[in-house]
């Protein structure tokens, strides 16, 4: 992939996080002390800024609730990424209230105006030159059209860009349906399941089987395993094991969506996917380290 095009176009969710990590057991209708903290995130905003912050040149396209426009488009220009938000005129910006539980996390979701975005927002002058065009599961779930994105997919692969995608979401890919998922995006070229949504996706157990698997699908494969590492698959070949970076988990949101960026900057830079996966682990570490999904400013 190392060449003339260096430059990586993200589309999809932009969210107004609240992270809560309590400092004990929660207590049921009473007070458990808490650090909280409102941040941006979104897991497609969220790779975007990752990427932004390691040198890659990003173009993200999103969408917003009113007002927000101005607040999330400056949270990402400070990252290095050139944003492309645009409002919508009724719903609200998308929210997740994300309560940490050690290396756990239960998330209660709006998806807003998320859940309205035109995947033609990404014109053809904006994959012109593109070197890969990353999209999210997230774009897919919910009372959504799906041709327009499996376009999308195919205007990009048309105008020479590779792609990659975060499924997202185990329980959103059982609701969307397996079969109909693998379907949509089948003209991915590399994907960033995690161990979960790997399990789902081809209905087997074990990390190795499950990478190989989805790797008679899709070129890349790179099935993370949180504290067991990152399992990267291609066709034809063994899948390798490469260790994940020992670091101290204050919050995981994030971790997934910051491995992403960190591949996708190394591979471009080598085409090397064992010293892509290494970098994204590398980047995870970061992410996992402090309270929120983004690069710490």
């Amino acid at each position: 992939m190392p060449g003339a095009r260096t430059r990586v176009v993200v589309i999809g969710d932009v969210i107004d996080d609240v992270v809560a990590v309590p400092h004990g057991p929660v207590r049921t209708d009473t007070d458990t002390p808490s650090s909280i903290r409102f941040t941006a995130g979104g897991s497609a905003a969220n790779t975007a800024t990752w990427l932004g912050t390691l040198g890659a040149a990003v173009d993200f396209v999103g969408l917003v609730g009113h007002g927000d426009v101005q607040r999330h488009a400056d949270g990402l220009r400070a990252a290095g990424v050139t944003p492309h938000i645009e409002t919508h005129p009724t719903l609200p910006t998308g929210t997740i209230i994300v309560i940490v539980d050690g290396e756990n996390r239960t998330m209660f979701t709006e998806r807003g105006a998320n859940a309205a975005l035109d995947p033609d927002a990404v014109t053809d002058a904006l994959l012109s030159n593109a070197a890969v065009l990353h999209l999210t599961g997230y774009s897919l779930f919910g009372d959504v059209d799906a041709a327009p994105f499996v376009r999308l997919i195919a205007r990009a692969r048309a105008a020479g860009a590779h792609v990659s995608f975060d499924p997202g979401s185990a329980g959103f890919i059982n609701d969307y349906g397996v079969d109909r998922f693998l379907a949509d995006i089948a003209g991915a070229d590399i994907v960033f399941p995690n161990l979960e949504e790997g399990r789902v996706l081809t209905g087997l157990d074990d990390p190795f089987d499950i990478a190989a698997e989805l790797a008679k699908r899709f070129a890349i494969v790179a099935l993370t395993l949180d504290a067991g590492g990152v399992l990267v698959a291609e066709p034809g070949e063994d899948p390798v094991l490469v260790e994940a970076v020992v670091t101290t988990i204050v919050d995981p949101t994030g971790a997934g969506d910051a491995f992403s960026a960190g591949f996708i900057a190394e591979y471009l830079r080598t085409a090397d996917t064992v010293l892509a996966a290494a970098a994204g682990a590398g980047v995870a570490a970061r992410a996992v380290a402090s309270i929120g999904a983004r690069p710490l400013p």
